[in-house]
């Protein structure tokens, strides 16, 4: 990602990155965010492979509209995190415009209308080095956590994919593909192909890098700023390994400790309700029974209350007892 050299040293110093590193001390940063959407809220934002490479060519349409820094990313089935520099007006408005067109795409491809329109946006202020490396590798690690058959760092719908990596090689969506990724430049394609792509008419330079039809999320995501921030590939893997989930959940993070992967537990979910109750989908119980079908699927299978009370759309804070 090109930044230009005077905005460069904005960032820099605003991260504390132009500061001296002093071992075990924090460092202050400023204009950091870190926006998650609440999985709670919905049953499924990306059903497929084409919802997620719509969703992570839908990141860079967006981008464009805001002058904002994407640090990292994760698009998860139920929910997004991002972590954002930027002015925090801007950064909360670019979420939700993201979350806004993404429940447009769902309307379009799925007929399902107002899909996310109670999606609430959440946001934790990022104020230290330490917090930012934290953050940042939570949300790479939110997969694995959630169960999803994949290293933290070769997740395709996200940033992780991005850092420390040779020139050339990006764990992209068609990474498990025997054929060579498909590279190409946006230029190459004809108007109709990059409306298709993007979803979007928005005029974008030719000069973008498309891989397996995804815009390259080193084109959108400030990979070089983040590599300076950790100093090495060492201090990367250090924080990966070290950095747990409740020092998020500490400042107010929406997490999940999973058992078994989600996909799973849905299917689960939608069977045991049939069973229970004759009906597969939850949006048509009431409380007690959304209640009662929550203690069932805690009894039969070794998952978190959390991730159960979002499979059963009920308020974790309010039915952890109960569970």
């Amino acid at each position: 990602m090109k930044i230009d050299p005077s905005l460069r040293q904005k960032i820099r110093s605003d991260l504390g990155l132009d500061q001296p590193f002093v071992k075990g001390q924090h460092t202050s940063v400023k204009n950091c965010w870190h926006f998650t959407t609440d999985g709670n809220d919905v049953d499924v934002i990306f059903r497929n492979d084409t919802d997620f490479r719509s969703g992570m060519n839908r990141i860079y349409v967006v981008l464009q509209d805001f002058d904002i820094f994407i640090l990292a990313f994760c698009l998860m089935d139920t929910h997004v995190h991002f972590i954002l520099y930027g002015d925090f007006d801007t950064c909360n408005r670019f979420v939700h415009e993201y979350v806004r067109r993404t429940s447009m795409f769902i309307t379009s491809r799925y007929h399902s209308l107002h899909a996310l329109e109670n999606v609430q946006v959440h946001h934790q202020v990022i104020d230290n080095d330490f917090y930012l490396k934290t953050a940042i590798c939570y949300t790479i690690k939110n997969p694995p956590a959630g169960g999803i058959r994949y290293m933290a760092y070769d997740y395709p719908w996200g940033s992780g994919s991005l850092y420390f990596r040779r020139s050339g090689h990006w764990s992209s969506a068609g990474w498990t593909s025997p054929e060579p990724q498909d590279i190409k430049l946006l230029g190459e394609l004809s108007s109709r192909k990059r409306r298709i792509l993007l979803g979007s008419k928005h005029p974008v330079p030719g000069d973008v890098r498309m891989v397996d039809g995804i815009v390259f999320p080193g084109e959108y995501t400030a990979t070089d700023i983040v590599e300076e921030l950790f100093k090495s590939c060492k201090g990367f893997n250090y924080f990966l390994c070290v950095s747990k989930e409740t020092d998020v959940e500490s400042r107010g993070g929406f997490i999940s400790h999973l058992s078994l992967p989600l996909q799973e537990m849905r299917q689960h979910k939608q069977e045991l309700c049939q069973t229970l109750f004759g009906e597969k989908n939850i949006r048509r119980l009431d409380t007690a029974q959304r209640v009662r079908l929550a203690k069932a699927l805690r009894a039969r299978y070794n998952s978190s209350a959390k991730q159960i009370a979002r499979l059963c759309g009920l308020v974790y804070d309010e039915v952890r007892n109960l569970l």
